[in-house]
């Protein structure tokens, strides 16, 4: 006889697939001893059971290259732990560069590696082929070898993840589908299953293919989708003795292992095929989907090209088996914005095997404790704009995603498909001045101006060099418009608006109305979950700028630790534009179009009315130039455009913002700051009130008093032709420092510039030495802003 639901559990998993079983175990490992998982089938059923496994360590972040170094020792553990056998095979990875570009693209890697304590080292094609005989080495310019990668068995993994839960407590109920998720006034109350009902404090929502629609029922939005994903498997051929290492060849979109004594050949093809909601029903289980010959033809033929014994070789299966996809190609984990208490691990994009151990152990820490070990806000939950999860948005990008796997890491790189979804106010204009646009949070935002037909991607001196330095230039010498409307703009009004934001916001948030106020916004860690500026409207009225892509996330942050305050919380975002006119031309523009805006000070803001308009005017910069970022009704923004450009102003792209942005030291969450990093480490403390009373002010207090220094430095480096695009290895007598966060060239100073973080004080002007594609390039350390360092002339 089947054993009974319980009434009542903490924490229930939904979904018996690699993400759920590793989350059970975690949940149980951290003392929820009465976590259950719930799967509508068999475990592993769905995706888990055809994933070809495979475990490579490097990411493209610190900490997801951590993630999945977890998931490697704990595969090892779990052995030992349980005396399950998890079919963990540790013959490393072999990834061929067929062209320049690639073997650019492979050196990065390997310069990250070392960075990130990985082993990994660049060989020769002969090298390459003495490794793995059966590869014609015809066209491989080199490779880069990683001998600690691996492969696993997934149903072993997962059986192994469930012994050691089920030893610690927890319970798993297969043949148990959900059919209702209960919640409260936003709030996760239960599950309806087919066998009854359990109430719960917390979901787990592991399920895979179906996380769409399984987030639906709970009212969450779960921008993923499935799309078809081929391997081939051969019976066993000549010349496969024992097992091989994982042969990378991503020109040709493969990769390549024994299996059973035959190859397996998968690929991400450029463009995949998506499938529609329904396709997949519940009784899906072990299945797969037809062969389509037709649509894996090209990558067969690229495939023969690089293992000829495939043309003799006896073909047991081409499997078309689903995997999930998100919009960017990056797994959705955390807490969902919309509904508390609903967690996700999900859209795992063909590397759930790789990423579930330490993915699991994450999910299962932000349940238990409120946040992830450590930051992974790449994957939160809450990073998708809601425009995303319409299916034909989905549909269209999803494919794409698939094929991006093994893309090129090129600078400036966007995605063609799911475009123009969101347009500024003033798209008309931009792309009248031949805007080149990129999308972010599903705006269409500029990147640069002058140019209408496609850039040509590189790894040195990009195609839009010489625009960006002109716009720079009109900010340095005349003006330029700079476009932060897609800024989320939250407007915090009611009488205790002012308490809520000391006690969320470390700023000293009580200044008189008329302040612009930039603020950290910590956790209780005293790290960054958000920086802002506000502007002080009223005694009872604050608007705070967040971040482009911050606006979700920032919204649900603010509105969880609005409990208890007298206050209204209002996303108006889409009222309002913010054109940023900034240069020593930025006053005479104003005056010309009929606003003197001269008497407002440095981090003041005033009503006023341009061209006819009527604006609000705050003066900061972003960019180290004096101006104003002026917010008006959307309606109004062509006006005042317009207006600008025809007194002298030059509409300038997010390009050349990042470029003067890091000239000026500023950082930027998710490149310098994120949770991880406290205003103490990043060098902002002086923006903070010392007199504590906001959420982390203990963690800093405690940092000051320890002495602890700032970690964040600026590099200029001293080749002209040198490009840094972010997460170098910085050395210092031939070891690593830290790593680049945010680079550019810098046309102000005359040179590349760089910020970054490093792991121990640094002198100013220190030489140290900047690792791109395993060339060591010299670059002078500044401690603060490599352009005007006194800051002179954005107050002046």
């Amino acid at each position: 006889m089947s054993t009974p639901l319980p009434s009542h559990a903490s924490v229930v998993v939904i979904g018996g697939g690699i993400m759920g079983c590793s989350t059970l175990y975690h949940l149980a490992q951290m003392g929820v001893s009465d976590a259950i998982l719930l799967e509508r089938n068999a475990l592993t059923s769905g995706t888990t059971w055809h994933s070809a496994a495979q475990v490579r360590a490097l990411r493209h972040s610190r900490n997801l290259t951590r993630m999945i170094q977890y998931s490697v020792d704990l595969y090892a553990r779990l052995e030992e732990e349980t005396g399950q056998n998890v079919g963990w095979i540790q013959k490393g990875s072999l990834s061929i560069a067929t062209t320049p570009d690639r073997l650019t693209h492979v050196k990065r890697q390997e310069a990250l590696a070392h960075a990130y304590g990985i082993e990994a080292a660049s060989i020769s094609a002969g090298e390459a082929k003495e490794r793995w005989p059966l590869m014609n080495a015809d066209g491989v310019l080199g490779a880069v070898w990683s001998p600690d990668d691996g492969r696993v068995s997934p149903s072993d993994v997962c059986a192994a993840l469930v012994k050691g839960a089920k030893s610690l407590g927890a319970k798993i109920f297969e043949r148990t589908g959900v059919t209702g998720i209960l919640t409260d006034q936003g709030r996760i109350k239960g599950v309806e299953t087919t066998r009854g009902t359990v109430m719960c404090d917390a979901i787990a929502l592991c399920t895979g293919l179906w996380s769409r629609e399984a987030g639906a029922m709970a009212g969450a939005e779960v921008p993923a989708l499935a799309c078809e994903h081929f391997y081939l498997l051969t019976k066993p051929i000549d010349g496969i003795v024992g097992n091989t290492p994982t042969l990378s060849d991503h020109d040709s979109h493969l990769y390549i292992r024994d299996d059973s004594g035959g190859l397996l050949v998968g690929c991400f093809e450029p463009m995949g095929k998506p499938i529609a909601p329904g396709v997949l029903n519940e009784s899906f289980e072990f299945g797969l989907l037809p062969e389509d010959w037709d649509h894996f033809e090209p990558m067969m033929e690229l495939a023969l090209n690089r293992l000829p014994a495939l043309e003799t070789a006896e073909v047991k299966m081409l499997l078309n088996g689903p995997e999930s996809f998100t919009p960017d190609g990056t797994f959705m984990l955390g807490e969902t914005a919309e509904t508390r208490g609903l967690f996700l691990g999900c859209g795992m994009n063909s590397v759930g095997l790789a990423s579930g151990g330490g993915a699991g152990m994450n999910l299962a820490h932000a349940i238990v404790h409120g946040h992830t070990a450590y930051d992974l806000t790449e994957a939160d939950a809450k990073r998708f704009a809601p425009v995303f999860n319409n299916i034909d948005h989905l549909m269209a990008r999803a494919p794409e995603i698939l094929g991006t796997h093994y893309d090129i890491a090129y600078p400036g790189k966007q995605l063609v498909t799911a475009r123009g979804l969101r347009a500024l106010p003033l798209d008309s204009e931009y792309k009248a001045a031949g805007a080149h646009m990129g999308q972010f949070y599903g705006w269409e935002r500029p990147l640069y101006f002058g140019k209408t037909e496609e850039p040509t991607l590189r790894f040195d001196k990009p195609d839009w060099f010489a625009n960006v330095a002109a716009e720079v230039r009109a900010a340095h010498e005349a003006a330029a418009i700079f476009d932060a409307s897609p800024f989320g703009k939250i407007d915090v009004t009611g009488p205790d608006a002012e308490a809520f934001l000391l006690k969320t916001c470390a700023g000293f948030m009580g200044r008189a109305p008329g302040s612009v106020i930039y603020t950290a916004v910590l956790n209780a860690r005293g790290t960054f979950e958000s920086d802002i500026t506000a502007q002080r409207i009223a005694d009872d009225h604050y608007r705070l700028f967040v971040g482009t892509n911050a606006i979700k996330r920032d919204l649900a942050w603010f509105t969880r630790a609005a409990e208890g305050f007298d206050l209204r919380l209002s996303d108006v975002t889409e009222d309002y534009a913010v054109l940023g006119l900034m240069g020593p031309e930025a006053a005479r523009i104003a005056r010309e179009l009929g606003g003197n805006l001269d008497g407002i000070g440095y981090f003041k803001h005033a009503g006023a009315t341009l061209a006819g308009v009527p604006v609000r005017a705050a003066r900061l910069s972003y960019v180290g130039e004096a101006g104003w970022e002026i917010t008006c009704k959307a309606a109004d923004a062509a006006t005042l455009y317009t207006a600008m450009t025809r007194a002298g102003a030059t509409p300038a792209g997010l390009f050349a913002q990042t470029s003067m942005r890091i000239e000026k030291g500023f950082c930027a969450m998710g490149h310098e700051l994120d949770s991880d990093v406290t205003p103490v480490q990043a060098g902002l403390d002086f923006a903070t009130r010392k007199t504590g009373g906001f959420t982390g002010a203990e963690v800093l207090a405690e940092q000051r008093d320890a002495g602890v220094a700032s970690h964040v430095i600026s590099l200029a480096l001293d080749d002209l032709d040198a490009v840094p695009l972010g997460h170098e290895p910085i050395y210092l007598d031939d070891r690593i420092l830290g790593q680049t966060s945010s680079c550019a060239f810098g046309y102000r100073i005359g040179r590349p510039v760089a910020l970054g973080h490093v792991s121990e004080p640094v002198a100013d002007g220190a030489r140290v030495q900047v690792d791109i594609a395993r060339t060591l390039y010299d670059a002078t350390v500044t401690l603060g802003p490599l352009y005007d360092p006194d800051g002179e002339r954005m107050k002046a």
